[in-house]
């Protein structure tokens, strides 16, 4: 698949027309990072535009005594770095490959001269923005006022809300986290995410299969016990 061609799938771009897409293609540069390596670290600065064109990378902070906690999850067709593209402040987060990934690459001098040329791009960058916003406050509030065991069903509510795939019985989370990498998106320990899953399946909120994860039935809906608050 071209890069054009990929670009026209990736939501943020679905203003641009087909000249203004192959001139993105031709802006853009690529760049392959191998599983663990550091993308984008906290408070460094930064003026790029990353494009996930295959792979899957985490999003995260460390606090002071050195636990992680990890804000989002993004994989194919997924964009990250985007407020480089309006400030000249420093990175607000790490982000780590967690896979092999393959990314492309837009400088913020070459959106801007996109965003001359289509307006409504800006308009696109500024709705993606305000939705991850809800979604970490939509989190915070969830580590302040659910129980352990209500945030883990909240944490796969929302992975499925982001890139889950439909099926008959539900919701299909295909690259499911490790137990340690739940953990640290719902503020907790490895051995809380264990039992917290395990009983998610033995009520029949879910079904685990190896890697992969199934939301059954009205849970798909938003009916995990996270929503009994």
């Amino acid at each position: 698949m071209s890069n054009a061609t990929f670009l026209r799938q990736v939501p943020l771009f679905d203003c641009l027309g087909d000249p203004e897409v192959e001139a993105l293609a031709e802006l853009t540069f690529s760049r392959t990072f191998d599983k663990g390596q550091l993308i984008i670290l906290a408070e460094e600065s930064g003026d790029t535009l990353f494009i996930i064109r295959a792979g899957q990378v985490k999003v995260s902070l460390i606090h002071e005594d050195g636990k992680e906690f990890i804000l989002s999850l993004l994989g194919e067709g997924e964009v990250f770095g985007e407020l480089s593209l309006l400030d000249d402040r420093p990175r607000s987060a790490n982000v780590t490959a967690m896979v092999k990934t393959e990314l492309m690459m837009l400088k913020r001098s070459d959106f801007l001269r996109l965003v001359e040329r289509v307006p409504q791009i800006a308009v696109s960058l500024l709705e993606e923005l305000a939705s991850r916003l809800r979604r970490t406050d939509d989190q915070v509030e969830g580590l302040a006022l659910l129980d352990v065991h209500h945030r883990v069903a909240k944490t796969l509510l929302r992975m499925a809300e982001d890139g889950g795939q439909k099926s008959p019985e539900g919701i299909l989370i295909r690259r499911r986290p490790t137990h340690q990498q739940l953990a640290n998106m719902a503020g907790t320990t490895r051995e809380t995410v264990t039992r917290a899953l395990k009983q998610l399946q033995d009520e029949g909120y879910i079904r685990i299969s190896g890697r992969q994860i199934l939301i059954l039935g009205d849970a798909s809906a938003g009916d995990l016990p996270a929503d009994e608050t």
